[in-house]
């Protein structure tokens, strides 16, 4: 869920209590990017390689979510959908970026889907990549993703393969990147709270109703890689049917990678899309 570029210390806000960690670039509408949930992810582990080029038409924000990254870890947190949702709602606040073009990877495309569905002042155009937040029974590398451990740089190797259909893209300087990171005491022990066994449960916990899905009267981008293992790639066909203002794009000999292994292309996609989403009030 990451490139090679060497990672950039970023600034930290308060959002609602939280003290976030976020990169920020650029100028014009805001962009809000969401990441997703892998073991040693982060906001510039995801969009490091994303966030300059978006940054040459928007203003692009992005954050690591709690429970992953710099963010502060506050004691005693219960990691939810429900409190992913409420800080990123916090964070557009604390950033002034409401309403924000909204961007969710994985995990957090479910986080936007349900931002859009719950709080639509909030989101101006919305894109999702990869997405949960529709029923499907887990996948084994979804099951891979969440029950990782840390314990040993060939299990992260291997998650890495399952991430990935180019597999120019895995380095060994990736896989000790990502492992190191995922050592951090505390990113570890939040990590091991989130997705206990039997996983399956978290999956449905990330579920936007149909009905409510329906109702999110945003433009829509919906991306995926056809040849992803850890998130199908029905979910994006049953996303784009149920939103009724969606576009659907999906790349072939591709992964659950869609803005790192075709990095160009998605660039292309989203900046149109979003160039051409409208202001959108209330």
């Amino acid at each position: 869920m990451e490139g090679n570029r060497a990672v950039e210390e970023g600034r930290y806000v308060e959002a609602g209590g939280i003290l976030t960690h976020y990169h920020v670039q650029g100028e014009g509408p805001a962009v809000v990017l969401i990441h997703g949930s892998g073991p040693g992810v982060s906001a510039w582990a995801n969009w490091g390689r994303v966030l300059p080029r978006l940054a040459g038409r928007f203003r692009v924000y992005a954050l690591d979510v709690v429970g992953f990254g710099q963010t502060k870890r506050p004691p005693g947190i219960r990691y939810s959908l429900e409190t992913w949702v409420g800080h990123v709602k916090d964070f557009i606040d604390a950033v002034g970026a409401k309403p924000a073009h909204v961007v969710g990877n994985s995990m957090g495309g479910a986080v936007a889907l349900r931002l859009a569905a719950a709080h639509p002042s909030y989101v101006r155009g919305l894109v999702l990549m990869g997405a949960v937040g529709v029923p499907f029974r887990i996948t084994e590398g979804l099951e891979a993703v969440w029950g990782y451990r840390a314990r040993g740089i060939e299990e992260m190797e291997r998650l890495l393969d399952i991430f990935s259909f180019n597999k120019d893209l895995l380095t060994p300087e990736l896989a000790k990147m990502r492992y190191e990171a995922s050592l951090e005491p505390e990113a570890r022990a939040a990590y091991e709270q989130m997705f206990p066994e039997p996983r399956q449960r978290h999956v449905d916990a990330m579920v936007t109703p149909d009905d409510d899905i329906r109702r999110i009267d945003r433009p829509a981008l919906v991306i995926h890689g056809r040849e992803d293992r850890v998130i199908p790639v029905e979910n994006s066909y049953r996303l784009f049917h149920l939103l009724p203002h969606a576009e659907l794009h999906v790349f072939g000999r591709c992964g659950h990678w869609t803005q790192i292994e075709r990095r160009e292309e998605f660039c292309r996609l989203v900046e149109d899309f979003l160039g051409r989403v409208s202001p959108v009030e209330g």
